[in-house]
């Protein structure tokens, strides 16, 4: 399994080109964020990976981490990290979620098939992206999954967009520069984020097409639903330049 293969290079990205005066500002601040957030650790010989396998014990594959996840009550955001054998060029990735409290009564996912086991009731959630990670604690792709590798409810790609902006982890477990810098990380690579989500729903859409007499939610032959790699250096240079360029009001 390759989590980071180059679908779409951070600067190649259309979406980073079009955006308004006012979003970058948000996005060079989240990046400013997420630097310092980095710096911070760096200067104590410590990285965002280290802090959530600190105090945990023997490193098993699959297994969350920290114990339990991480979750925020007040926005219902959580996350846990993982690692896959023979994801190639990664150490771990974040999966990061909403949990139901955390979704306006206007977003519904869409309706499971008959006997299926999708979560119900407070359990319902919605995985948003994954941020794969290097063994340096550096952060190097994005990708999304089918609904059955975090059995999770499928929300539409809009809705699942809608959501980015309430993933805000707002307390110091287990770390409080990684809770910052995940919440930042989201408002740093939105553009990519709501790329990869409608590439996520336009592949459901195909394989549904190609493989009509199969659930694709729960086909095990779909799990990486899109991905791209990024660069945090890359992505701020990116929007400097653009923040540089836009007219003076």
């Amino acid at each position: 399994m390759n989590h980071v293969a180059a679908l779409n290079h951070t600067a190649d990205l259309p979406g980073l080109f079009a955006l308004p005066g006012g979003r970058i500002e948000v996005m060079i601040a989240a990046g400013e964020e997420v630097v310092e957030c980095m710096r911070v650790l760096a200067r104590a010989e410590l990285n965002i990976v280290g802090e959530c396998l600190k105090h945990q014990g023997t490193f098993y594959e699959y297994d969350h981490y920290p114990n339990g996840d991480v979750y925020d009550d007040h926005s219902h955001a959580q996350y846990y990290y993982h690692a896959h054998r023979g994801a190639q060029g990664e150490h771990g990735h974040f999966h990061t979620f909403i949990r139901v409290k955390g979704i306006p009564g206007h977003i519904s996912p869409v309706a499971p098939p008959e006997d299926s086991d999708w979560p119900q009731g407070d359990e319902i959630l919605s995985h948003l992206v994954a941020f794969a990670m290097d063994r340096q604690g550096v952060p190097i792709g994005l990708f999304t999954t089918n609904r059955w590798v975090t059995g999770e409810n499928w929300f539409a790609a809009s809705d699942v967009i809608e959501l980015l902006d309430r993933f805000v982890i707002d307390h110091a477990y287990p770390s409080w520069p990684v809770n910052r810098w995940l919440s930042a990380m989201l408002v740093l690579f939105r553009p990519q984020i709501e790329d990869l989500l409608h590439q996520r729903d336009a592949r459901l859409e195909r394989w549904r097409q190609a493989h009509p007499d199969r659930d694709a939610f729960e086909d095990r032959d779909l799990e990486i639903m899109s991905q791209c790699s990024i660069s945090i250096e890359e992505q701020i240079d990116a929007l400097n330049r653009l923040a540089a360029e836009q007219p003076d009001t």
